[in-house]
């Protein structure tokens, strides 16, 4: 009998106010679980109890920073601008919309391998799949059908424990191609930092290069963390700061400035315009709850059906059922990997051609484009 496909809201920016309080019990939790932890220390296989889950696994968060829109496409306005400047510009304001709100103290299920996440929105088609478990990497491939733009993203993430604070940094590749332009964008990921000692805190921080050889246009963009002062004075902004110049001579020709969950302008430094290039409420605000149009066609390995049981627990805070849910999904992918060494197999990921090299990982899609997903967003 086939599981349910079990789908969480996206969380967005109307859902803040819910998760703003953190009680002091949550804080005495997590700081229990951190006793024996030292400075220092790798978190990858660090164990959660499912009250600190977010129902969804990480596939379905990668997914969401890619299809999870609301209001203006803003991946097809990329292949739509006619002046390489105006699409790097517009590449800018997609790479500030992937940023989406953090829940202190939450995280989303590890994903185990061959674990797959596909769904649609509009033109705009993702397939994410885990094609490692240990360390713990996954690859995006996105195609947009009207803009003939592909996404692809290899990327794995290393947690740390600093005593004050856990830093995860998102590690790997993310290319953009608009191939009606011959034009191809690289970028890398900001890191996650969550306070606890002297304020609790969720935040992303660090310096984002977004980089077009063929025009030979750069943007740099720095997330300013979340200050202990600011915390106190409610002027809690999320500052997001950067320009874009001529990577040849550094000339620079827009200045960034604003907050990633408000609004973000971009200063003509020619000309002095001002222009707001992005506008949180228009586009992670009132998120979608993904549908299934087509069960039938759902794989056996995708995220909500995979982790649907400790989903639907943690959604009706049912903590024993999801407790056992967890405990069902690990057991059987140890039993999986005991096969696999018994029979000398190695793990061959479904959608991706993997190179790996050193701590290095590279990943192709075996198809050019993805197809339309049985699971969309709704209109």
């Amino acid at each position: 009998m086939r599981k349910p496909v079990v789908l969480a809201k996206p969380f967005s920016l109307e859902d803040e106010k819910d998760s703003e309080h953190t009680t002091s019990s949550l804080i005495q939790r997590i700081l229990s679980l951190f006793k024996n932890v030292r400075p220092g220390s790798d978190l990858t296989n660090f164990q959660l109890p499912p009250q600190l889950n977010l129902p969804r696994s990480q596939l379905q968060c990668y997914g969401e920073m890619v299809y999870s829109f609301n209001g203006q496409d803003l991946l097809g306005e990329c292949g739509r601008r006619d002046q390489p400047i105006e699409r790097l510009k517009s590449m800018v304001t997609w790479n500030i919309s992937t940023l989406r709100p953090l829940i202190f103290g939450m995280a989303p299920y590890n994903p185990v391998v061959g674990e797959t996440h596909h769904v649609s929105n509009g033109h705009v088609n993702v397939l994410v799949e885990q094609i490692s478990h240990h360390p713990p990497v996954s690859a995006l491939h996105a195609t947009h059908d009207k803009e003939n733009i592909d996404v692809m993203f290899c990327q794995y993430f290393t947690p740390k424990f600093r005593g004050g604070y856990v830093d995860v940094e998102v590690k790997g590749k993310r290319v953009v191609k608009l191939l009606n332009q011959r034009e191809t964008y690289e970028m890398n990921h900001p890191k996650l930092v969550m306070t606890f000692l002297p304020a609790t805190g969720a935040h992303w921080a660090g310096k984002v290069v977004i980089k077009c050889l063929e025009t030979g246009l750069e943007a740099e963009l720095q997330l300013l963390s979340d200050s202990f002062l600011s915390r106190f004075t409610g002027n809690n902004k999320r500052s997001i700061k950067g320009k874009i110049f001529e990577s040849s001579s550094g000339k620079r020709l827009y200045d960034i400035f604003g907050q990633w969950d408000r609004t973000v302008t971009a200063k003509n430094l020619k000309t002095g315009e001002l222009e707001v290039i992005y506008k949180a409420s228009e586009n992670i605000d009132k998120l979608k709850t993904p549908i299934v149009k087509n069960l039938q066609e759902v794989s056996e390995s995708e995220s909500a059906m995979v982790w649907s049981e400790v989903s639907n627990g943690i959604m009706r805070k049912e903590w024993e059922k999801a407790r056992q849910g967890k405990r069902e999904v690990e057991e059987k992918q140890r039993e999986s990997l005991r096969q696999r060494e018994v029979s000398g197999q190695s793990w061959i990921p479904k959608h991706f051609s993997v190179v790996r090299a050193g701590k290095d990982w590279d990943c192709v899609p075996l198809q050019p484009t993805v197809p339309r997903a049985p699971i969309i967003v709704p209109l």
